[in-house]
């Protein structure tokens, strides 16, 4: 079988799968190995994956919906308004709770190896164990800097970094982190107030 006939056929086994089991339908990435295997993943654990499939995503609001006891709970344990919680989830992952990043911070929260270590969070894919982990770490991050901005900026660039600069770090993608949430946290409480 040549091997343009082998990814026709490959796609729609793939593409029925998914199509069979909407529950499931998660991005499907892949790769082809040295000897010409290829190999399918729904979590994106390695640059040499590629997009195979895009997903049928639910909505943020149906996530919401879905990790909303969760959230209250978390919140509740560590007093944090969930629409800072939902702010931080939405501006890492989009809610998404498979999501893994090119540095290796994992789940809705990414967290990054050595935080979910810190934290105690063994299957940082897992969701409750995920925003369990991430709203502790704010809470940690909270007590610390006594500033809710300080705290963001830290949660995004390291408190060490938050120390270092005594404030917000210069860095671009700290300073559009802190905006997005910031933005997130405000439509959520105001949903919340109606």
């Amino acid at each position: 079988m040549s091997g343009e006939v082998r990814k026709t056929w490959l796609s729609i086994i793939v593409l029925f799968f998914c199509l069979s089991y909407p529950c499931l339908a998660d991005n499907i990435y892949y790769y082809v190995d040295e000897e010409g295997v290829w190999h399918f993943t729904n979590i994106k654990t390695s640059p040499r994956y590629r997009l195979y499939l895009r997903s049928f995503h639910k909505k943020a609001a149906q996530y919401i919906k879905d990790y909303s006891e969760i959230i209250e709970k978390a919140a509740k344990r560590y007093s944090i308004e969930p629409a800072l919680i939902k702010a931080i989830i939405k501006a890492e992952s989009n809610f998404d709770s498979t999501a893994v990043s090119c540095d290796g911070a994992k789940g809705l929260m990414q967290l990054m190896p050595s935080t979910a270590k810190q934290m105690n969070v063994s299957d940082p894919l897992d969701p409750e164990e995920n925003i369990f982990g991430g709203v502790r770490y704010l809470r940690i991050l909270l007590n610390e800097f006594k500033d809710i901005y300080l705290a963001i900026a830290a949660y995004n660039a390291g408190p060490s970094a938050v120390r270092y600069y005594h404030g917000v770090p210069p860095f671009p993608e700290t300073r559009r982190f802190l905006k997005m949430v910031l933005k997130f946290y405000r439509e959520y409480k105001s949903r919340h107030r109606r």
